[in-house]
């Protein structure tokens, strides 16, 4: 399943990381292993946050992905599940299907 991992660094670890030079070599580093399918860096509630795609095959696979992140830089990291524009052209009928059960049961109720 593809995932977003939104992975946000503490304001104090990244300055360390920084100032000792080593925040860009250990994101290489971890980013290497991962091998994602995109990585982009932001600021996210006032942190240096990066949101990495990755594909999982299973649950398994969690603590690989978030382990290096909470040892490097006692991050916080969040897994959320996320579909291209072709998975989302798949899940068409099942959102069909879910319209034809409830919408009308929606509508009734005013919402």
């Amino acid at each position: 399943m593809r995932c977003l991992v939104k992975i946000a660094l503490p304001v104090a670890e990244g300055n360390a990381a920084v100032a000792d030079g080593s925040l860009a070599t250990t994101i290489n580093s971890i980013l290497s292993d991962l091998k994602p399918e995109a990585a982009y860096f932001a600021e996210d509630n006032g942190a240096r946050t990066a949101f990495v795609f990755v594909d999982l095959e299973n649950s398994s696979q969690i603590p690989a992905v978030a382990e290096p992140w909470f040892l490097a830089f006692n991050a916080k990291v969040e897994f959320h599940p996320a579909m291209n524009l072709e998975d989302l052209k798949n899940a068409k009928p099942s959102m069909d299907n879910a319209v034809r059960k409830y919408a009308r049961a929606a509508r009734a109720a005013g919402r």
